[in-house]
This record gives structure tokens, C-alpha cells and sequence, in this order.
């Protein structure tokens, strides 16, 4: 295997060591934080028991002597409403009206005046069910205000004012006449809201009103690890295009000082926003994600308590979203949505947006099959890298024919104090048969922001989400094509096909592309080793639990890249002409690059220091 193959794949390795080294740390690191928070549980739970041990043996000393008294429980009663009409709304039933086009469903629940369950009508859950956003009263949308009282709305039942198709306005009266109004407007995966204060008797050291807004977001997807990974909760401040994101994966809060524009709670493929068209002032935003081996149905959990200046208005503008994580899709409303959507950071985005999204969409239009959508946008990636490539694949082959030349120079400095000479003739050969030793590493370092564009995209793209292809049902999920009760270490419950399949065509992949690699010494062997087997043992379980068509998508590459290799040495680079060109060459003085003269410069020292020893 030439020199620059071997550099290309031990960035590559070290590359993917760093990321599961990252991982492994972010993980000990949550563990540790988790260890830490229930070891101060105990501690204060230590505490209060000693308290309380210590507290019970007083009251026996007193109970003995005769001295204890019973203490009188006081009730804790609710505040009582002052207002007559908020009272009678206090206790009316709830009614509960539906809104709903052909993207869309959603209900509404008189208490409280907000939506009751959101129905996404064109998916399906992983196990074929209906797609609920929400539902059940899985999300709280709460306003609080003081208005000769404190009010929460959500204790209260509103009345139904009106009510059309894609409309509903429903209001909370007060005895004064005034009313809290909240009116909404289906269309599309949008919900439009007025929230609206009329006639209420708001003192003038009242600022502001508080919105409540929670939702209890359910899993959707094969695999949680998968799911939560994709998942996370995110701000948009005014003025920005980059929304910040927190709680990606994990558990998180945080506090935003500064005027806000929208939240959103993010599945992997579906969002809950909730936007003010003339922004809030301020925030306190959490998100807590279920337990992976808990038996709970949800995701995630995320609050917002979002506060907002009066400012003498009465009347102010929401929307909700309510949909899938479609890249066009958010892009047409404008708002920046679709920044949520991971698609690799600002170097890589930029190719999956305006190389991988146009190219997938294109291709999407003739209505194939997505497997063969993913085949032929493999073929068209590398029909782009080729002429790149190209080079690098013909001195690869050019190496592979001068190996039993290498084998002799190795031969002829079989010591390590010759290291240098070895090296020197090595490249003095490459360069007499027109082989470059570095250009074997332009292909894989240009392939690996591609494959880590891959590796955004198949995951985070809702239109593979339950698409089939072959034996996987799902090419945004790993395939599960053995699976074990029980789970493995490392392994997981099951092993993917595609990614089994992957690290086979790597193997013959690297053995392949290594026959340049000559060397009889230790760290040569253990570098074929590692290059042979470890790499491709690693690539398994990393892309075991990951999407089968990123799987698919690489074991393609490296199928069609082994062709070409194929190809090459076969028809275009014959043994004759390289030999050819090393008989012309034979004799004649070659120039130097600058690496050959520091090579020759740190020969001629050490040679110096080896004559005064």
C-alpha cells in the first residue's frame, strides 16, 4: 500500500477514533453528572431521614412525659375568584372543536382556549399508527395575566364565539364585560393565533403577561438512540438567521435575556414552533428528554416560559407549526426554520444544500425507486470527483506495478540506519515511472466531507423516512436484519445488513488498493493490520445503528471506486509502459523536489553523526 493511502487512512481512523473518543467522553461526562446529582439526592435524602429520626425521638421523650399536642393541620384552600362570571367558567365542562385540510388536524379544547392534539395526516408512526405532534392534552398552551386577580387560563373554560371550517375564536368572559379572546386559523401545517385582552380592568403597575407554552413531543421512530440523537430544541433571536440550539439529545435548559422571535421542539423529522410575529422579551426554555429504558412512549419534553411588555396594546400575533422537518418545505415559510434541520454545519450545509437537496430533489421527480434515487446520485458524486481523482487512481496503479521493485530496494537496506537511503530510492523510482506518492490521499480526504454530508443528510431527510428498499424498511433507520433479545455490548439489539455489507466491500476495498504497501517491519505489519481489519470493524459498528441508506450509500462508493481501480490497472496504466518510462529514464538526472533535498539534508547529518560516534 503506497505511503499516501496509508496517510489517508490514518487521518481518516484518526478522524473517527476522535469522534468516538469525543462521544465516549460527552457520555461519561452526562454519566458522571447524573452520578453526581443522585449522590447529592441520597445526601439530602440522608439528611431529612436523620432529621426526621432525630425529630421523632423528641416527640417520643415528649409523648412519654405527656407534653406532646397533636399539631392542627391547617387546609390549604385555593384562592378564591373574585369574579362572578370567571368563577361560573371555573366550573363549565370543557367542549372540544376540530380543525382540519388535507396536511393537518388539529383539536381544540375549550379549557384553557388552546390545541388539544395535533394530527400530521400524511405519516405514520413506525408502527403504522396515526402521527400525533401531541395529543390528549400532551401540550399546555397558558396565559398568565393580572387583571384585578391573577388569571391562569388554563383553569378556566372558554366560550365558543365562532366558528367556520379552518377558523375558531374562543373567548373567557369577565362580569365587567371584557374578555380574554383567543382565535386561530388553520392553513397549511400552520396555526395562526390572536391572543387578545378586551375591556379587562389591567392595573397600571401591570407591565406584562406570561405565556406558558409546554408540549410532550412522543416517539415516532425505529430506535430511540437514533431518534433522541436527531432530536433537539432551539431559539431564534430577532435580527438572526441561525436559530441556537440546545438540548440536542440530552436534557437542558436555558435562559434568554434578550427579545425572542420563536421556539421550536424538534424530533428527528417533525417540529412543534410556536412563534410571536412581533416577538417575546424574554424566556425561560427547557427540554427534558425520556429515558431510553424507561417504558414511557415519549421523547421529549420541552417548556417555555415566555414573557411579554404590554406596552398599551391589547391584541397580539402568533403562529404555530405543526409539521414535518422538510427542508423546502420550512424554507418557503421564511421564518428560518429550516435551520434546524442538521445538515452538517456552515462548510459541509453548503454542499448538502445546494449539491445533495437539489440532486436528491431532481431525481426524486421521476418517481423511483429511493434505493435506485441513492445509487444514481452515488454515480453522479462520482462522476464530479473523477477527473479529480483520476490522477491519484493512475499512480495508484503504477505503484502497484513497480511493487516488486520496492520489494528489491527493501532487500537492498534491510537495516534501520538505512531507512533514509530506502525511502530516497523509493521516491526516486515513483518519480522515474511518472507516480505521485501524495496524490493517493486527494481521493479519500475529498471523499470524507462528502460521506460526512451523507451522514447529515439520509438521517435528517424526511422524504427516506419509512421508505423501503430490499430487505430494509426504513432507509432514514437501520435494517435490522438479525436482531437479539437483549441487546449485545456495542452491538446493540441487532446487526444491519447494509453496514455489515459495507465493512466487507471496505475490506476488499483496502486489500485492493494496498498492494503497493510493502513492509517486513513491525510498525509496517501492524499498520496493514489495522488498515485491513481495524478500519472496517470500526466503520461496523459506527454505522450499525445509524441509517441504512448512509450504509448503502458508502458500500456503493467503495463498489464503484474498486471498479474504477479496476479499470484503470486493467486497461489504461500497462505494465510495459511504466517500465518503458523507467528504462528512458534510466541514468538521468532528475530534479529535486524540496522534500527530496531536506530528505537528503537529513541524511547527510545523520551520516555525520554516525562518523563521530
Amino acid at each position: 500500500m503506497k505511503k499516501n493511502n496509508i496517510i489517508g487512512w490514518v487521518l481518516i481512523g484518526a478522524i473517527m477514533v476522535g469522534f468516538m473518543f469525543f462521544q465516549s467522553k460527552q457520555i461519561e461526562k452526562q454519566q458522571a453528572y447524573v452520578r453526581q446529582q443522585e449522590a447529592i439526592a441520597r445526601a439530602q435524602l440522608a439528611e431529612q431521614m436523620l432529621r426526621d429520626s432525630l425529630e421523632q425521638v423528641r416527640i417520643d421523650s415528649l409523648k412519654d412525659a405527656g407534653l406532646y399536642e397533636e399539631p392542627k393541620v391547617q387546609e390549604v384552600k385555593e384562592p378564591e375568584i373574585q369574579d362572578a362570571a370567571l368563577a361560573g367558567a371555573k366550573a363549565q365542562d370543557a367542549e372540544f372543536i376540530t380543525l382540519q385540510n388535507d396536511l393537518l388536524e388539529v383539536a381544540f379544547t375549550t379549557r384553557g382556549g388552546q390545541p388539544y392534539s395535533a394530527r400530521i395526516k400524511d405519516y405514520k408512526n413506525y408502527d403504522k399508527s396515526d402521527l400525533y405532534l401531541f395529543r390528549d392534552g400532551q401540550s399546555e398552551y397558558n396565559v398568565k395575566l393580572f387583571a384585578g386577580e391573577l388569571v391562569s387560563t388554563k383553569d378556566f373554560t372558554f366560550q365558543i364565539a365562532s366558528q367556520t371550517d379552518s377558523s375558531v375564536v374562543m373567548r373567557l368572559p369577565f362580569s365587567n364585560g371584557g374578555y380574554i379572546e383567543q382565535a386561530y386559523t388553520l392553513d397549511g401545517y400552520q396555526v395562526r393565533n390572536t391572543l387578545s385582552f378586551e375591556g379587562l380592568e389591567i392595573a397600571r403597575n401591570v407591565y406584562s403577561y406570561d405565556i406558558e407554552w409546554n408540549v410532550n413531543i412522543p416517539r415516532m421512530e425505529k430506535g430511540f438512540r437514533n431518534e433522541a440523537q436527531y432530536s433537539l430544541s432551539a431559539y431564534l433571536e430577532p435580527g438572526s438567521d441561525s436559530p441556537e440550539e440546545y438540548a440536542k439529545g440530552r436534557s437542558e435548559a436555558k435562559k434568554v435575556r434578550g427579545n425572542i422571535s420563536w421556539v421550536a421542539y424538534h424530533q428527528q423529522f417533525f417540529s412543534a414552533i410556536f412563534r410571536a410575529l412581533d416577538n417575546w422579551d424574554e424566556g425561560e426554555l427547557s427540554t427534558v428528554f425520556a429515558d431510553e429504558k424507561d417504558n414511557d412512549v415519549h421523547l421529549m419534553y420541552g417548556r417555555s416560559l415566555l414573557r411579554k411588555e404590554l406596552r398599551g396594546k391589547t391584541s397580539w400575533e402568533h403562529e404555530f407549526y405543526f409539521g414535518p422537518n422538510s427542508y423546502n418545505g420550512m424554507k418557503a415559510l421564511g421564518q428560518h426554520y429550516e435551520k434546524t434541520i442538521p445538515l452538517g454545519g456552515s462548510i459541509i450545509g453548503i454542499f448538502t444544500k445546494y449539491v445533495i437537496i437539489p440532486v436528491f430533489n431532481f431525481l426524486k421527480g421521476f418517481d423511483l425507486n429511493f434505493g435506485i434515487i441513492i445509487l444514481l446520485m452515488t454515480l453522479f458524486i462520482k462522476i464530479v470527483v473523477f477527473p479529480l481523482a483520476y490522477k491519484s487512481l493512475i499512480s495508484s496503479a503504477k505503484m502497484q506495478i513497480l511493487r516488486p521493485e520496492v520489494e528489491k530496494i527493501n532487500a537492498k537496506y534491510p537495516k534501520q540506519e538505512d531507512a533514509m537511503k530506502k525511502q530516497q530510492e523509493t521516491m526516486a523510482l515513483y518519480k522515474r515511472a511518472g507516480a505521485n506518492m501524495m496524490g493517493g490521499c486527494l481521493p479519500m480526504l475529498l471523499q470524507f466531507p462528502i460521506l460526512w454530508a451523507m451522514f447529515r443528510f439520509f438521517p435528517a431527510s424526511i422524504e427516506l423516512r419509512q421508505q423501503p428498499f430490499l430487505w430494509a424498511e426504513d432507509l432514514s433507520a437501520y435494517d435490522s436484519f438479525l436482531t437479539f433479545p437483549g441487546g449485545i455490548p456495542l452491538l446493540g439489539d441487532h446487526i444491519s445488513l447494509f453496514a455489515l455489507l459495507m465493512a466487507v466491500s471496505m475490506f476488499f476495498f483496502t486489500k485492493l488498493t494496498s498492494g503497493s504497501m510493502v513492509s517486513n517491519d513491525a510498525n509496517g505489519k501492524m499498520m496493514r493490520m489495522m488498515t485491513f481489519y481495524f478500519m472496517p470493524v470500526m466503520m461496523f459498528f459506527i454505522c450499525n445503528s445509524l441509517s441504512s441508506g448512509l450504509s448503502y450509500y458508502y458500500l456503493l462508493s467503495n463498489i464503484i471506486t474498486m471498479i474504477e481501480t479496476f479499470i484503470i490497472r486493467k486497461w489504461v496504466v500497462k505494465p510495459e509502459d511504466v517500465y518503458a518510462r523507467l528504462k528512458a529514464t534510466e541514468g538521468k538526472p532528475l530534479p529535486k523536489s524540496k522534500w527530496q533535498k531536506r530528505l537528503e539534508e537529513a541524511q547527510r547529518m545523520q551520516q555525520q553523526r554516525n562518523a563521530r560516534r
